[in-house]
């Protein structure tokens, strides 16, 4: 039997743009529960955003880079007759978001030697411009499905 589709927990809009997208992105950037470090992190991000473009919008960019580093399929494995086999499934909406936000967060996390705020300012102008390594990442999971494609029938 499949377990009970678990209720989802309703954000509250940060403070300063009003997004509960942006809020989800706070939380996962935060460390030890240290939620006012995460919240300066991703301001200061989003100031220096604003100040490298000139005005434009961080949100809008924001919600660039998520749109074009989220996935819309991946790789599923799947044992069929002893053998394991990589599925090509589609993403949900859900999951497309959070992978998004996990591998930006990831991408800025990985670089070293300077301010994580810049890092992840820097990470997502690259991803809202499609470049950088969570774009990349994002590459590597769509060549792994179509790679894939020929065991698409043992989806579930």
């Amino acid at each position: 039997m499949r377990r009970p589709i678990k209720k989802k927990l309703k954000l509250r809009p940060d403070h300063r743009y009003k997004s509960e997208r942006l809020e989800k992105f706070i939380n996962n950037v935060m460390l030890d529960g240290k939620k006012e470090t995460a919240r300066k992190v991703v301001y200061a991000a989003l100031d220096d955003i604003k100040t490298k473009t000139e005005g434009k919008d961080p949100l809008e960019i924001f919600e660039e880079a998520l749109r074009n580093v989220g996935p819309s399929v991946e790789v599923r494995s799947r044992r069929v007759g002893g053998a394991n086999y990589q599925v090509p499934r589609e993403v949900r909406p859900e999951r497309r978001q959070a992978l998004a936000m996990r591998w930006i967060i990831n991408a800025a996390r990985a670089k070293n030697g300077g301010p994580m705020a810049g890092f992840l300012a820097e990470e997502l102008l690259q991803a809202a411009n499609n470049e950088g390594s969570a774009v990349k990442k994002k590459e590597d999971t769509h060549k792994m499905a179509e790679a894939n494609r020929a065991f698409a029938h043992f989806a579930w």
